[in-house]
């Protein structure tokens, strides 16, 4: 396996969570007696650009297809994340009905939605029918396609570029980072802006998130690696902004290296820094990362078991990607979590894949009256905890295994 980056030839492994099924691919009742198709999930550390990374065992388009069950706009906190996001970019870059606002992955439109509202014209490109047809019902206009260095190209030929170039939790989904960079390059006008935001390799190091990774995922990114893929395809990232969302993200802004309309922010030199401080260009960093990982399989595995012993129910909440690696490294089924609650009627009465947990929507809970809730998107389990706070009722508790076992 060579780098997607700097084709350099990998051989240090970050960490093995053994083999694992796709994890958007939920099942029907009738696909449970049939064969399932699991991929290692081994992610490496490239020694030269410290890209962190999985080899593309299924084919993307095979994950992002029309049968994809992630729709965005089922989180209010995202929700209210792009919203707030749609107002502070319109007053930045003085946004109007002039002005053009491309998103790549723009998924159910959750985001374009805001800066529709206010009249501006707005473009989502996105490779998943169902979800891109939610988007084109609310009015935006959509292209149903991957997004590459060709569309950028057969775009900018009809002379759609954007002022506002935006995407958010794509950058690590492309296994193509060359060509996809290259045609971020193509699509923007001369003097706009590019906004990606991706979960912070640092916090995944840092808060053990491990159940980040899944086969969506091909890269892990830090901000010196991200700009190192930037200024090779000839654009510079002048800002940079840590935010909440996916357990600690980055927001970056970009321009064409050319442009000098905006100035290279200290942000940008300060976070350099912090990369270097915490080891992010040592590959010491990260040999100690598959023990923190065991550590919480092990630690979750005898919770479990613990609560089966004494006769405590259990039931988790979000049929998310996360939940879907966690569930599947620890070997965890519905003898010791009887099934996963999900918002999503497109997820309801499905099952995970691997371990065939039922996913049911939340009357369930009131009804078995549970004595934990494990929480499996823990990046929002402030959200579900206030929206499932009734279990407090019967003295039901939360539990989250991400950094480390909690109960509260």
């Amino acid at each position: 396996m060579n780098c997607r980056f700097c084709n350099n030839k990998l051989s240090h492994e970050l960490v093995d969570l053994g083999f694992s099924p796709p994890s958007n691919s939920y099942l029907n009742s009738h696909q449970l007696n049939e064969p399932e198709v699991f991929f290692p999930l081994r992610i490496m550390v490239c020694d030269s650009c410290f890209l962190v990374q999985i080899d593309e065992f299924k084919d993307h388009s095979e994950i992002f297809n029309s049968e994809y069950a992630y729709f965005s706009s089922y989180s209010k906190s995202w929700l209210k994340h792009a919203e707030n996001f749609a107002k502070v970019m319109e007053a930045k870059l003085g946004l109007d009905e002039n002005s053009k606002v491309i998103e790549i992955a723009s998924n159910d439109g959750y985001l374009l939605q805001y800066f529709l509202k206010k009249g501006i014209s707005v473009l989502g490109i996105e490779p998943t029918g169902n979800t891109a047809q939610v988007a084109m019902n609310k009015g935006i206009d959509c292209i149903v396609d991957f997004f590459s260095h060709n569309l950028a190209s057969e775009l900018a030929t009809r002379m759609i570029k954007a002022d506002l170039l935006v995407g958010n939790n794509v950058l690590a989904h492309v296994p193509n980072i060359n060509d996809f960079v290259s045609g971020l390059k193509i699509l923007l006008k001369h003097d706009g802006v590019i906004t990606m935001e991706f979960p912070h390799l640092l916090n995944l190091l840092g808060k053990n998130q491990f159940d980040t990774i899944y086969h969506e995922h091909f890269s892990y990114l830090s901000f010196t690696t991200v700009s190192k893929i930037f200024e090779s395809h000839g654009l510079e990232i002048f800002d940079v902004e840590e935010i909440f969302t996916h357990g600690g993200s980055l927001r970056i802004y970009a321009k064409h290296k050319e442009f000098v309309g905006f100035t290279v922010e200290e942000r940008v030199h300060k976070m350099l820094e912090k990369e270097k401080a915490n080891g992010l260009l040592q590959l010491k960093t990260f040999s100690s990362f598959q023990e923190k990982v065991d550590l919480i399989k092990n630690s979750l595995l005898q919770f479990l078991i613990d609560a089966k012993k004494n006769s405590q129910k259990v039931v988790a909440y979000g049929a998310a990607a996360k939940g879907v690696t966690l569930l599947n490294f620890c070997g965890i089924k519905k003898d010791l979590i009887s099934f996963v609650v999900d918002a999503s009627p497109h997820k309801q009465n499905k099952f995970i894949p691997g371990v065939h947990i039922p996913i049911v929507n939340e009357v369930e809970i009131k009804k078995l009256k549970p004595d934990y809730v494990i929480i499996l998107p823990w990046n929002l389990k402030n959200e579900i905890s206030d929206q499932l706070q009734y279990i407090d009722s019967w003295g039901g508790q939360f539990v989250v295994a991400i950094p480390r076992i909690q109960v509260f």
